[in-house]
């Protein structure tokens, strides 16, 4: 429009117009107005760069670090120690009461005033076989129920080493079992009159031999593609702890006394039985020991490779 005052052609207020033509009475018009910073020349908003519809480019979330080793072992250990003692607890009771059971019934048979060999092995046996319940039986239970419903898959995704995992759960499960242990060797040693004075070495007997047969427990519940052979495996390793570690050695057959060596259970035993002598062997004691710790470290190897393999492939 013009002024018919000035003969000028007035641009919009806003300066979204183009420029305004000439005048009515022949004078140059003026150019719009310029847009104002932050808009185009027409005054329109201009528009956020990164995407077609002006909005804000989504923000990218950075992965959680990694945890160190002994943390991450830390915090998978004590959530399996709290697990077990609320799901597990009525197991140990039944493997405490099932060792208790093999002690009084073979009190009828074993010669306990003269402290033979055979009184030791029943109460070293039968203590040791608690561990053989929880760590070896129960714990390949677990891992292979953990790998039939999709369960590593939850572990998969914690930023853990995969190592810390299995020595967690190894380690709370073989933790689990020592008021079982204690009671049942302070029960069989009134029974069969053996001396309580070494029985602290249950202090190294239970973690040694229960990372041995938790590692076992864990590498058969892990490779076992279907969650009855796992159960299955640690029955049956079960039973082999029960078999061959009650029963005195110098009664068996060659073959079976060669199985027996080949248990790690075994060696826990024998450094248990010495103790309940009256002067026990602190070397055989300390060998016996040592083959415990050297079992448990390539079982226990044996189980995080397990555990790499089934995560990926599940």
């Amino acid at each position: 429009m013009t002024d018919g005052h000035l003969g000028l052609a007035q641009a919009p207020p806003d300066g979204s117009g183009p420029p305004a033509g000439p005048a009515a009475n022949g004078t140059s018009g003026t150019s719009g107005t310029p847009g104002t910073a932050g808009t185009t020349g027409t005054g329109a908003p201009a528009r956020a760069a990164g995407t077609a519809d002006g909005s804000s480019p989504p923000a990218t979330v950075a992965l959680a670090p990694r945890v160190p080793f002994f943390p991450a072992l830390a915090a998978v250990y004590r959530a399996q120690l709290s697990r077990a003692r609320v799901a597990r607890l009525p197991l140990l009771f039944v493997a405490t009461f099932q060792s208790i059971g093999i002690m009084v019934l073979m009190r009828g048979v074993v010669d306990a005033e003269a402290r033979s060999s055979e009184a030791h092995a029943v109460v070293a046996g039968s203590t040791v076989l608690v561990v053989a319940f929880v760590a070896l039986n129960l714990l390949a239970q677990y891992f292979g129920q953990l790998r039939a419903t999709g369960g590593l898959d939850h572990y998969a995704t914690l930023p853990v080493p995969p190592a810390a995992v299995v020595l967690g759960a190894a380690g709370a499960y073989a933790s689990f079992t020592v008021p079982g242990t204690a009671v049942t060797a302070v029960t069989g040693s009134l029974l069969f009159e053996l001396p309580l004075r070494h029985l602290w070495i249950l202090v190294a007997v239970v973690p040694l031999s229960g990372a041995a047969l938790a590692g076992l427990g864990a590498a058969c519940g892990l490779l076992a593609p279907r969650p009855e052979l796992a159960t299955l495996c640690g029955q049956l390793g079960m039973s082999a702890a029960l078999l061959l570690g009650v029963l005195p050695a110098e009664r068996m057959p060659a073959a079976v006394s060669f199985a027996r060596d080949l248990l790690p259970s075994t060696y826990g035993v024998e450094a248990l039985m010495e103790t309940f002598t009256p002067g026990p062997d602190w070397a055989a004691v300390l060998a016996d020991l040592g083959v415990c710790a050297g079992v448990g470290v390539p079982a226990l190897a044996a189980a995080t490779w397990a555990y790499r393999r089934a995560a990926l492939r599940s």
